[in-house]
């Protein structure tokens, strides 16, 4: 009897070490789940973030491409059109608002003053990435990177003929544009070149 007892407690002991072993298995692999789906759906993101800068336009009506600190707004050619485009950080939450494709200068300039408006729950605003902790755009000009805040590497426009219609004074596009991202992972930065504009 005193046998049959040891033995049961000797398997008890044992099945609540699997147990516990097995516990651990699980959620090692759903963490490992999460990070796989997580650095899936970064990837994603940053594809559709090139796709958005290798469509660039640059229009003499909006700025092609503008960075305010919080909000990164772009003008991108799409099929029938152009469509103004805004990515924001907003309460950690990384999004992509689109304008509908339009074909008049009037209405491309009414889709850039609604995207100087955007509160993040309009329709069509997506939510890309969670728990973000921050963002920097960078430019690159002449032969440096710059924030993107900054006028470094814009040269001085000439002072237009006295005869000639004033135009909106607007800074050249850079050749490139970096993107410093703060994820709860570490910091991911990703540089991309901004194609000619013919």
């Amino acid at each position: 009897m005193v046998e049959v007892l040891v033995a049961l407690t000797l398997m008890a002991i044992l099945a609540g070490l699997a147990w516990r072993g097995i516990g651990g298995v699980a959620s090692v692999k759903r963490a490992s789940e999460e990070r796989v789906e997580q650095s899936l759906r970064t990837g994603t993101v940053l594809a559709q973030w090139e796709q958005d800068l290798q469509s660039l336009h640059d229009s003499a009506l909006v700025p092609a491409l503008a960075f305010d600190g919080a909000t990164m707004r772009l003008v991108r050619r799409q099929e029938g059109g152009l469509q103004v485009v805004a990515w924001a950080l907003r309460e950690g939450r990384w999004t992509r608002w689109n304008s509908v494709v339009v074909t008049r200068g009037s209405a491309l300039q009414d889709a850039w003053f609604v995207s100087q408006q955007l509160l993040g729950n309009e329709p069509g605003q997506l939510t890309l990435l969670e728990g973000v902790q921050g963002w920097q755009v960078y430019f690159f000009r002449d032969t440096a990177w710059s924030n993107a805040q900054s006028s470094a590497g814009t040269a001085a426009a000439p002072p237009p003929a006295a005869s000639a219609p004033q135009a909106p004074q607007r800074a050249p596009l850079p050749s490139g544009v970096r993107i410093v991202l703060t994820l709860p992972a570490g910091t991911l930065t990703r540089d991309l070149l901004v194609p000619p504009q013919l």
